[in-house]
This record gives structure tokens, C-alpha cells and sequence, in this order.
């Protein structure tokens, strides 16, 4: 195990570095492997953080071919959040997929399959994002206009 290899699986999950040296030193050596340590580890830290509160948010806003538009509503614990590049990607990346496969609602939104990473549910895509940026995310509520 070296440095490049903590510096490799750091810039792939967004776990911090003692994360990484762990990870690797308990898969012993093993990348793919530690990188599930990683993702796991960051999914039960994303379930400890779902009772927090979620009072900042954003409004997030897209139009496909003047056709489809959705407007959602994307939550989080504190404003710096808010202003993250993670949240703004993920709050892009949800109004895109809600264009695209038609929730019925929030929950059925959650448990779809992410439509650009098909071996991830928007659920755990939404886990991902909590695990990097510390902060409980809850999806607020969305609208999907089509004519």
C-alpha cells in the first residue's frame, strides 16, 4: 500500500485519508475491496444523520426541449452545504433523472434505478452524497411538467 494508492481511492469515493489507509489496510491491499469498506462505511454514516433536521435548501430548476420541466426542492442541514459543488451536482443530476423517468412521488423517486448509473438507486446515489459532505439530504418535494 502506498501514498498513490490512499491519494487514488480518496479522489474516488471523497472519503478523508485516515478513511482510505484504513480501508485499504483492513481489505489488505485489496482496491476494489476497500473501496465497498468505504461505501459501506459511508452509507451507515449516511443512515446515523437521517433524523437531522434539514432547514437550508435549494431550488433546482430544468427544461428538456421546452417540453419537460421539473422544478425540485433539495435539502440540507446548513447553508455552506447548499453551496457545495457535491449538492449542486446531485440537485442537477436528480432534476435530469426525474425529467427523464417520470416519478410518481418522492418515495417512488428514491427507490428508482439512477438512470445514469444503473447499478445505483437514486436512494443511494442521494447516501453517497451525504457520506461526502457530512450533512443529512432529504428530497423535499418535486414537480414534473411535460406538454
Amino acid at each position: 500500500m502506498t501514498a498513490g494508492d490512499v491519494q487514488k481511492l480518496r479522489e474516488i469515493t471523497g472519503a478523508g485519508v485516515m478513511e482510505c489507509k484504513k480501508a485499504l489496510e483492513e481489505a489488505k491491499g485489496d482496491f476494489d475491496l476497500a473501496q465497498k469498506v468505504i461505501q459501506e462505511r459511508g452509507l451507515i454514516r449516511a443512515e446515523k444523520k437521517a433524523d437531522r433536521a434539514t432547514g437550508a435548501g435549494l431550488l433546482e430548476t430544468y427544461v428538456h426541449n421546452g417540453r419537460v420541466g421539473v422544478l425540485l426542492d433539495l435539502r440540507c442541514e446548513t447553508d455552506f452545504v447548499v453551496r457545495s459543488d457535491p449538492f449542486r451536482a446531485l440537485a442537477h443530476d436528480l432534476v435530469m433523472h426525474i425529467a427523464a423517468m417520470d416519478p410518481k412521488d418522492t418515495a417512488e423517486l428514491l427507490q428508482q434505478t439512477y438512470v445514469k448509473d444503473p447499478s445505483l438507486t437514486v436512494e443511494n446515489l442521494i447516501k453517497g452524497v451525504i457520506s461526502k459532505v457530512g450533512e443529512n439530504i432529504r428530497v423535499e418535494r418535486f414537480c414534473r411538467y411535460a406538454v
